[in-house]
């Protein structure tokens, strides 16, 4: 671990309907969702009082309606969260270049350089967040990523959360495994056959034990388990290529919960690909997938046009390697090497 890292994970809080709510007030005690607002559709996010009756984000619009019927649902405006975002990443770049945005609601940001410590910066940056925007938002601060977005959970909302590196050892040794980034409720509930409930737990067990009941996942636990990250903070720059994911915190369950988010992300790298990459050529499509299961597959075609139902297709096909639920989600695309490589492409040489 570089200890000398100071890592900074911003999260707003619940983005979308927070920001619906800084634009009617009215709504603010009433509980409300962002999301697909057709019985089929699935939810984006919830604010806090929908979330008092269980209802999370990923969920299908008839499930949050059976669980509150006065429940509010407002259907997407990405252009206006797309703006309040940049308005938050210009804050960000006051104190860093170092910043990489993981979603609209949330980055690392690597503060290594400043001589003011990492807990007073995060403060400075959720009061600014709060007074221009009216927003708030929590923070983690740790020497790598991995703390870092854990932290940033610990005090929400409007909170944040330091971890020492000497603390490091000690934050990790009383983690749930839940709250390692891939664990969710079905490798869980196998971990929990083991007696294995926190990090300490997996710690006791040796790379060969976790390879074997865990296969490659299990390699990522052994270092994961300990708060090993080596992993820097990467600064949005022209890339090979570009795509956006989501994890969820409860898995999507079939083909067509995927549909639905696949549609909100879609139109999220569209938006992407305008502001960042908007001379690139693009060489190929792609949607990864992560099951519950922990086995990954990436789905890919050749082509230029990242329409969405290129992305539909690739989906179901990704989808149909496994038919188990699905913890991660992602699409995006990759680029053209060169000018040559994509004229070769064109005339078929």
């Amino acid at each position: 671990m570089k200890a000398s890292r100071r890592i900074i994970h911003i999260d707003m809080d619940c983005f979308y309907a927070a920001v619906e709510m800084h634009e009617r007030p009215e709504l603010i005690d009433k509980p409300l969702a962002v999301g697909g607002a057709s019985g089929r559709g699935v939810l984006t996010t919830c604010n806090y009082p929908a979330r008092k009756y269980g209802i999370r984000s990923a969920m299908p619009v008839f499930q949050a309606k059976q669980l509150c019927p006065q429940l509010i649902i407002l259907p997407v405006r990405s252009e206006l969260y797309r703006a309040t975002s940049r308005q938050v990443r210009a804050i960000f770049a006051r104190y860093t270049e170092l910043i990489e945005p993981l979603s609209l609601d949330e980055a690392y940001l690597d503060v290594s350089h400043l001589k003011k410590p990492g807990a007073e910066i995060a403060r400075e940056i959720r009061e600014a967040i709060a007074n221009e925007t009216g927003l708030t938002a929590s923070a983690g601060i740790g020497p790598n990523k991995l703390v870092a977005k854990i932290a940033s959970d610990w005090n929400k909302p409007d909170g944040q959360c330091l971890v020492a590196p000497s603390r490091v050892d000690d934050f990790m040794r009383t983690l749930p495994v839940r709250k390692i980034w891939g664990v969710g409720p079905k490798s869980a509930a196998r971990m929990a056959e083991h007696r294995i409930e926190t990090c300490a737990d997996l710690q006791a067990k040796d790379r060969t034990w976790l390879a074997r009941e865990f296969g490659s996942f299990g390699l990522e636990l052994y270092e994961l388990c300990r708060g090993i990250d080596e992993r820097p903070v990467q600064p949005n720059r022209i890339r090979k290529s570009l795509s956006n994911e989501r994890t969820f915190s409860e898995n999507l369950e079939s083909l067509e919960d995927c549909h639905g988010i696949l549609i909100q992300q879609h139109s999220e790298l569209m938006e992407d690909l305008r502001q960042s990459a908007p001379d690139r050529r693009i060489a190929k499509l792609l949607v990864k997938l992560k099951f519950s299961d922990f086995r990954r597959t990436t789905a890919e075609m050749p082509g230029q046009q990242p329409e969405l139902k290129k992305y539909h297709q690739l989906l179901k096909e990704a989808w149909g390697r496994s038919g188990e639920p699905v913890r991660l989600l992602g699409l995006g695309v990759r680029f053209a090497e060169s000018e040559n490589t994509l004229e070769q492409m064109e005339l078929g040489l």
